[in-house]
């Protein structure tokens, strides 16, 4: 397996979209919940993604600045998770596991339908922008293999015939139940706690 090289030196011509000033306030609120700000650094860049729906040089620039970190420091942790993407992605990702549980339980076979129904393959995405398709090493489930996720949804014991389905289904990628307080609810306030940020 050779590394990615990357020239932090050479910026892309397109930087990309920024952070809005509602995402940054986001980003602050975090701040008091560790002893530094560099430690906010994952769930910046998971606001970071949410807002733009992938991670750009100069969201990547605007998350440094806010942690007050080199924005190489951004870019290393950008790179090193698959979650984080660098280029536009779809509206809905599915992540396949590939784990071992995942490929005993017939992984493989769900992958080659999931490229054959979407003409992807991984890390890509298709022409209208709906679909973007990934694998991702172990997903915690190993108790329901073979599983997807679809966005933030969890699909457990997937059969290759039951694929077309979850797909046609509108509400595929959407949670059952809500996620946290803490990272779904905007702030107003950039040093506000969590009950000032209710009501």
């Amino acid at each position: 397996m050779s590394w990615r090289v990357i020239d932090r030196k050479q910026a892309p011509a397109d930087l990309g979209p920024g952070l809005s000033e509602a995402a940054k306030a986001k980003i602050r609120w975090f701040f008091p919940r560790y002893e530094t700000k560099r430690a906010a650094i994952l769930p910046a860049l998971h606001i970071a993604q949410d807002e733009i729906g992938y991670i750009s040089t100069q969201a990547m620039r605007d998350v440094a600045k806010l942690l007050e970190i080199p924005p190489a420091a951004v870019m290393d942790v950008v790179t090193f998770y698959t979650h984080f993407w660098t280029h536009p992605k779809g509206r809905k990702v599915i992540v396949l596991c590939r784990s071992i549980s995942c490929e005993l339980l017939g992984a493989n076979r769900l992958r080659e339908a999931i490229e054959r129904r979407l003409g992807i393959g991984e890390h890509q995405t298709t022409a209208d922008g709906q679909w973007s398709f990934m694998t991702e090493e172990c997903l915690a489930a190993c108790d329901h293999a073979p599983c997807l996720l679809i966005n933030e949804k969890m699909h457990k014991c997937v059969k290759v015939e039951e694929l077309e389905r979850i797909l046609a289904d509108p509400h595929c990628d959407k949670l059952d139940i809500p996620r946290s307080e803490l990272y779904d609810a905007p702030r107003e306030s950039s040093t506000a706690g969590p009950a000032a940020g209710r009501g």
